[in-house]
């Protein structure tokens, strides 16, 4: 953690709890990203247009930031082939967890879940297990 921004990640926090809770309140859905991005691919009748603003959303956003502070972006040293990799890894863990870190530690959270208090831990010690072991063995510090 060399440039760690408190200031920047609590008001990414605060802006991510907004739309979560501005969602729920107006369209009475969860923002948890799989979800909606499962709901794009299996489509029902009244569902897509809110789901893709959405996500749409969060891509506009990226960009944003990026274009307004491209030093704050790095490449990620696994390369596209371990990106992939982990991709495939993250959406088969929402598939098993029945949701994603957003859906669960966000959402699922605020709303006093029981199932999203475990998945959540899960996903936390998963982490923290992948992170010792990845550095037990050489990896990336």
């Amino acid at each position: 953690m060399h440039n760690l921004t408190p200031w920047s990640a609590l008001a990414g926090g605060v802006l991510i709890g907004i739309a979560a809770s501005l969602l729920l309140v107006a369209n009475g859905r969860v923002a948890g990203i799989s979800g909606m991005l499962g709901g794009l691919l299996l489509p029902r009748r009244g569902d897509i247009l809110w789901r893709a603003l959405f996500l749409v959303g969060l891509v506009v956003a990226g960009w944003v930031a990026f274009a307004i502070a491209p030093l704050s972006f790095g490449a990620s040293p696994a390369g596209f082939a371990g990106l992939a990799l982990a991709g495939l890894l993250v959406g088969a863990g929402t598939r098993i967890c029945n949701g994603c870190t957003s859906g669960h530690g966000v959402c699922g959270l605020s709303r006093l879940s029981v199932r999203s208090l475990i998945a959540t831990v899960t996903f936390i010690a998963a982490g923290v297990i992948t992170v010792a072991v990845v550095r037990l063995f050489g990896g990336a510090s």
